[in-house]
Protein backbone atom coordinates (compact mmCIF):
# COMPACT_ATOMS: atom_id res chain seq x y z
CA UNK A 1 0.00 0.00 0.00
CA UNK A 2 1.78 3.11 -1.25
CA UNK A 3 0.40 5.55 1.30
CA UNK A 4 -1.68 5.14 4.46
CA UNK A 5 -2.59 8.82 4.74
CA UNK A 6 -6.27 9.50 4.19
CA UNK A 7 -7.33 5.85 4.05
CA UNK A 8 -10.58 4.59 5.53
CA UNK A 9 -9.79 2.05 8.26
CA UNK A 10 -12.01 -0.32 10.25
CA UNK A 11 -10.68 -1.64 13.58
CA UNK A 12 -12.22 -3.90 16.23
CA UNK A 13 -11.35 -3.82 19.92
CA UNK A 14 -10.23 -0.19 20.15
CA UNK A 15 -10.86 0.37 23.86
CA UNK A 16 -7.26 -0.19 24.95
CA UNK A 17 -3.91 -1.68 23.98
CA UNK A 18 -2.99 -2.22 20.33
CA UNK A 19 -6.49 -1.43 19.07
CA UNK A 20 -6.53 1.98 20.76
CA UNK A 21 -3.04 2.83 19.53
CA UNK A 22 -3.91 1.80 15.98
CA UNK A 23 -6.93 4.10 16.05
CA UNK A 24 -4.76 7.00 17.28
CA UNK A 25 -2.04 6.25 14.74
CA UNK A 26 -4.46 6.30 11.82
CA UNK A 27 -6.10 9.46 13.19
CA UNK A 28 -2.68 11.13 13.10
CA UNK A 29 -2.46 10.09 9.46
CA UNK A 30 -5.78 11.82 8.77
CA UNK A 31 -7.65 8.61 8.13
CA UNK A 32 -11.40 8.21 8.62
CA UNK A 33 -12.32 5.38 10.96
CA UNK A 34 -14.91 2.70 11.59
CA UNK A 35 -14.48 1.61 15.20
CA UNK A 36 -15.76 -1.21 17.39
CA UNK A 37 -15.42 -1.88 21.12
CA UNK A 38 -17.60 -3.92 23.47
CA UNK A 39 -17.51 -1.24 26.17
CA UNK A 40 -19.44 1.83 25.12
CA UNK A 41 -17.54 3.95 27.63
CA UNK A 42 -14.14 2.87 26.32
CA UNK A 43 -15.32 3.35 22.76
CA UNK A 44 -16.34 6.96 23.45
CA UNK A 45 -12.99 7.66 25.11
CA UNK A 46 -11.19 6.43 21.99
CA UNK A 47 -13.43 8.52 19.74
CA UNK A 48 -12.71 11.62 21.82
CA UNK A 49 -8.95 11.03 21.68
CA UNK A 50 -9.05 10.58 17.89
CA UNK A 51 -11.02 13.81 17.46
CA UNK A 52 -8.49 15.71 19.53
CA UNK A 53 -5.79 14.56 17.13
CA UNK A 54 -7.76 15.18 13.93
CA UNK A 55 -10.84 17.38 14.53
CA UNK A 56 -12.17 16.86 10.99
CA UNK A 57 -12.04 13.08 11.27
CA UNK A 58 -15.13 11.11 10.25
CA UNK A 59 -15.87 8.21 12.59
CA UNK A 60 -18.56 5.57 12.45
CA UNK A 61 -18.57 3.59 15.70
CA UNK A 62 -20.64 0.82 17.25
CA UNK A 63 -20.42 -0.98 20.58
CA UNK A 64 -21.07 -4.71 20.15
CA UNK A 65 -19.67 -8.18 20.77
CA UNK A 66 -17.66 -9.32 17.74
CA UNK A 67 -18.83 -12.91 18.32
CA UNK A 68 -22.28 -11.80 17.11
CA UNK A 69 -22.32 -12.46 13.36
CA UNK A 70 -25.29 -10.23 12.57
CA UNK A 71 -23.81 -7.30 14.51
CA UNK A 72 -20.53 -7.63 12.66
CA UNK A 73 -22.16 -7.67 9.23
CA UNK A 74 -24.42 -4.75 10.12
CA UNK A 75 -21.42 -2.73 11.33
CA UNK A 76 -19.55 -3.49 8.11
CA UNK A 77 -22.52 -2.47 5.96
CA UNK A 78 -23.12 0.78 7.85
CA UNK A 79 -19.40 1.61 7.98
CA UNK A 80 -19.17 1.39 4.20
CA UNK A 81 -22.34 3.43 3.80
CA UNK A 82 -21.23 6.15 6.22
CA UNK A 83 -17.61 6.47 5.07
CA UNK A 84 -18.14 5.61 1.42
CA UNK A 85 -15.65 2.77 1.42
CA UNK A 86 -13.14 0.89 3.59
CA UNK A 87 -9.51 0.36 2.56
CA UNK A 88 -8.13 -1.50 5.58
CA UNK A 89 -9.89 -3.85 7.99
CA UNK A 90 -8.08 -4.85 11.19
CA UNK A 91 -9.55 -7.70 13.24
CA UNK A 92 -7.90 -6.87 16.55
CA UNK A 93 -10.48 -7.71 19.26
CA UNK A 94 -9.36 -10.50 21.54
CA UNK A 95 -9.65 -11.94 25.04
CA UNK A 96 -7.79 -14.46 27.22
CA UNK A 97 -8.61 -17.08 29.79
CA UNK A 98 -6.63 -17.25 33.02
CA UNK A 99 -4.07 -20.00 33.45
CA UNK A 100 -5.80 -23.38 33.47
CA UNK A 101 -4.80 -26.92 32.55
CA UNK A 102 -5.92 -28.16 29.15
CA UNK A 103 -7.69 -31.12 30.76
CA UNK A 104 -9.82 -28.80 32.90
CA UNK A 105 -11.13 -26.57 30.12
CA UNK A 106 -14.84 -26.94 29.45
CA UNK A 107 -16.75 -26.58 26.21
CA UNK A 108 -18.26 -23.39 27.65
CA UNK A 109 -14.76 -21.97 28.12
CA UNK A 110 -13.83 -22.81 24.55
CA UNK A 111 -17.09 -21.50 23.11
CA UNK A 112 -16.56 -18.13 24.83
CA UNK A 113 -12.96 -17.53 23.73
CA UNK A 114 -13.44 -19.04 20.26
CA UNK A 115 -16.49 -16.84 19.74
CA UNK A 116 -14.53 -13.64 20.26
CA UNK A 117 -11.00 -14.46 19.12
CA UNK A 118 -11.69 -16.79 16.19
CA UNK A 119 -15.28 -16.34 15.06
CA UNK A 120 -15.06 -12.58 15.53
CA UNK A 121 -12.12 -12.59 13.12
CA UNK A 122 -13.97 -14.87 10.67
CA UNK A 123 -17.09 -12.71 10.73
CA UNK A 124 -15.05 -9.53 10.29
CA UNK A 125 -13.15 -11.02 7.38
CA UNK A 126 -16.25 -12.33 5.64
CA UNK A 127 -18.12 -9.05 6.20
CA UNK A 128 -15.42 -6.82 4.70
CA UNK A 129 -13.46 -8.89 2.16
CA UNK A 130 -16.08 -8.74 -0.66
CA UNK A 131 -15.94 -4.94 -0.43
CA UNK A 132 -12.14 -4.82 -0.03
CA UNK A 133 -11.82 -6.77 -3.28
CA UNK A 134 -13.45 -3.85 -5.13
CA UNK A 135 -10.85 -1.33 -3.95
CA UNK A 136 -7.77 -0.52 -6.09
CA UNK A 137 -5.56 -1.41 -3.11
CA UNK A 138 -6.68 -2.74 0.25
CA UNK A 139 -5.68 -4.85 3.24
CA UNK A 140 -7.23 -7.28 5.71
CA UNK A 141 -5.23 -7.61 8.93
CA UNK A 142 -5.91 -10.43 11.41
CA UNK A 143 -4.20 -10.21 14.79
CA UNK A 144 -2.94 -13.57 16.03
CA UNK A 145 -0.21 -13.73 18.67
CA UNK A 146 3.20 -15.03 19.63
CA UNK A 147 1.02 -17.87 20.93
CA UNK A 148 -0.13 -18.49 17.37
CA UNK A 149 3.47 -19.54 16.70
CA UNK A 150 4.23 -21.63 19.79
CA UNK A 151 2.11 -23.49 22.32
CA UNK A 152 2.72 -22.97 26.04
CA UNK A 153 1.42 -24.50 29.25
CA UNK A 154 -1.92 -23.43 30.74
CA UNK A 155 -2.93 -21.46 27.64
CA UNK A 156 -4.44 -24.20 25.48
CA UNK A 157 -7.65 -22.30 24.75
CA UNK A 158 -5.93 -19.02 23.86
CA UNK A 159 -3.28 -20.75 21.76
CA UNK A 160 -5.97 -22.73 19.93
CA UNK A 161 -7.72 -19.53 18.85
CA UNK A 162 -4.52 -17.84 17.76
CA UNK A 163 -3.25 -20.84 15.79
CA UNK A 164 -6.69 -20.97 14.13
CA UNK A 165 -6.45 -17.30 13.14
CA UNK A 166 -3.06 -17.99 11.58
CA UNK A 167 -4.33 -20.98 9.59
CA UNK A 168 -7.48 -19.23 8.37
CA UNK A 169 -5.57 -16.14 7.29
CA UNK A 170 -2.85 -18.03 5.45
CA UNK A 171 -5.53 -19.91 3.49
CA UNK A 172 -7.27 -16.64 2.64
CA UNK A 173 -3.96 -15.15 1.50
CA UNK A 174 -3.58 -17.83 -1.13
CA UNK A 175 -7.21 -17.60 -2.24
CA UNK A 176 -7.19 -13.87 -3.00
CA UNK A 177 -4.25 -14.28 -5.37
CA UNK A 178 -6.80 -15.58 -7.88
CA UNK A 179 -9.36 -12.80 -7.91
CA UNK A 180 -8.00 -9.89 -5.88
CA UNK A 181 -4.18 -9.67 -5.96
CA UNK A 182 -4.43 -6.01 -4.93
CA UNK A 183 -5.82 -7.11 -1.56
CA UNK A 184 -2.98 -7.88 0.86
CA UNK A 185 -3.69 -10.34 3.68
CA UNK A 186 -1.69 -9.90 6.87
CA UNK A 187 -1.25 -12.05 9.97
CA UNK A 188 0.05 -10.22 13.04
CA UNK A 189 1.96 -12.06 15.78
CA UNK A 190 2.61 -9.67 18.69
CA UNK A 191 4.86 -10.80 21.50
CA UNK A 192 4.82 -9.28 24.97
CA UNK A 193 2.91 -6.05 24.39
CA UNK A 194 1.98 -4.04 27.46
CA UNK A 195 -1.82 -4.36 27.41
CA UNK A 196 -4.56 -5.23 29.89
CA UNK A 197 -5.19 -8.68 28.45
CA UNK A 198 -3.65 -10.58 31.37
CA UNK A 199 -5.40 -8.50 34.03
CA UNK A 200 -8.69 -8.74 32.14
CA UNK A 201 -8.44 -12.48 31.53
CA UNK A 202 -11.48 -14.54 32.44
CA UNK A 203 -11.39 -16.63 35.61
CA UNK A 204 -12.43 -20.25 35.24
CA UNK A 205 -14.52 -22.24 37.70
CA UNK A 206 -13.08 -22.14 41.23
CA UNK A 207 -9.70 -20.83 40.05
CA UNK A 208 -8.57 -17.37 41.09
CA UNK A 209 -5.80 -15.26 39.61
CA UNK A 210 -2.43 -15.84 41.23
CA UNK A 211 -1.09 -12.30 41.70
CA UNK A 212 2.57 -13.30 41.82
CA UNK A 213 2.27 -15.25 38.57
CA UNK A 214 0.18 -12.46 37.06
CA UNK A 215 3.01 -10.06 37.93
CA UNK A 216 5.46 -12.37 36.12
CA UNK A 217 3.25 -12.38 33.04
CA UNK A 218 2.88 -8.59 33.08
CA UNK A 219 6.66 -8.22 33.42
CA UNK A 220 7.00 -10.02 30.08
CA UNK A 221 4.51 -7.65 28.45
CA UNK A 222 7.03 -4.87 27.95
CA UNK A 223 6.64 -3.54 24.40
CA UNK A 224 4.56 -0.32 24.37
CA UNK A 225 1.35 -0.81 22.36
CA UNK A 226 2.10 2.42 20.49
CA UNK A 227 5.30 0.82 19.18
CA UNK A 228 3.39 -2.32 18.21
CA UNK A 229 0.91 -0.18 16.28
CA UNK A 230 3.75 1.56 14.43
CA UNK A 231 5.27 -1.78 13.42
CA UNK A 232 1.90 -3.08 12.19
CA UNK A 233 1.16 0.06 10.16
CA UNK A 234 4.64 0.09 8.63
CA UNK A 235 4.32 -3.55 7.56
CA UNK A 236 0.87 -2.95 6.07
CA UNK A 237 2.37 -0.15 3.99
CA UNK A 238 5.27 -2.39 2.94
CA UNK A 239 2.89 -5.28 2.14
CA UNK A 240 4.61 -7.63 4.57
CA UNK A 241 2.17 -10.49 4.96
CA UNK A 242 3.57 -11.98 8.17
CA UNK A 243 4.03 -9.31 10.83
CA UNK A 244 6.12 -10.41 13.81
CA UNK A 245 5.97 -7.77 16.56
CA UNK A 246 8.65 -7.67 19.25
CA UNK A 247 12.01 -9.27 19.94
CA UNK A 248 10.45 -12.10 21.97
CA UNK A 249 8.09 -12.99 19.12
CA UNK A 250 10.95 -13.03 16.60
CA UNK A 251 13.06 -15.23 18.87
CA UNK A 252 10.22 -17.67 19.52
CA UNK A 253 9.44 -17.82 15.82
CA UNK A 254 13.01 -18.85 15.03
CA UNK A 255 13.15 -21.32 17.92
CA UNK A 256 10.00 -23.02 16.68
CA UNK A 257 11.29 -23.15 13.11
CA UNK A 258 14.72 -24.51 14.07
CA UNK A 259 13.60 -26.91 16.80
CA UNK A 260 9.90 -27.73 16.19
CA UNK A 261 9.99 -30.67 18.64
CA UNK A 262 12.57 -29.51 21.16
CA UNK A 263 11.21 -26.01 21.77
CA UNK A 264 8.73 -27.29 24.36
CA UNK A 265 11.49 -28.28 26.77
CA UNK A 266 13.61 -25.30 25.77
CA UNK A 267 10.87 -22.87 26.82
CA UNK A 268 9.60 -24.86 29.80
CA UNK A 269 11.50 -22.87 32.42
CA UNK A 270 10.16 -19.60 30.98
CA UNK A 271 6.53 -20.56 30.37
CA UNK A 272 5.78 -23.99 31.80
CA UNK A 273 6.17 -23.62 35.57
CA UNK A 274 3.41 -21.16 36.42
CA UNK A 275 1.03 -22.28 39.14
CA UNK A 276 -2.70 -21.83 39.30
CA UNK A 277 -4.19 -20.97 42.69
CA UNK A 278 -7.21 -22.85 43.93
CA UNK A 279 -9.83 -21.47 46.33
Amino acid sequence: MKNLTGKHVAITGVGSGIGLELALLFARRRCNLALNELSGERLQETIDLCKRIYPDIRIYAESFDVSNEDSMHNWAKKSIEELGHIDIMINNAGVAIGQVKAEELTKKDFDWIMGINFWGMVYGTQAFVPHLKTRPESAIVNVSSLLGLIGIAYQAAYCTTKFAIRGFTECLRMEVLNDAPQLTVHTVHPGGVSTNIANDSKEIGDKVKNQSELDKVNAMLSLPPSKAAEIIADHIKRKKHRIIVGKDARQSDWIQRLWPEKYTKMLFKQFGQFKVNEV
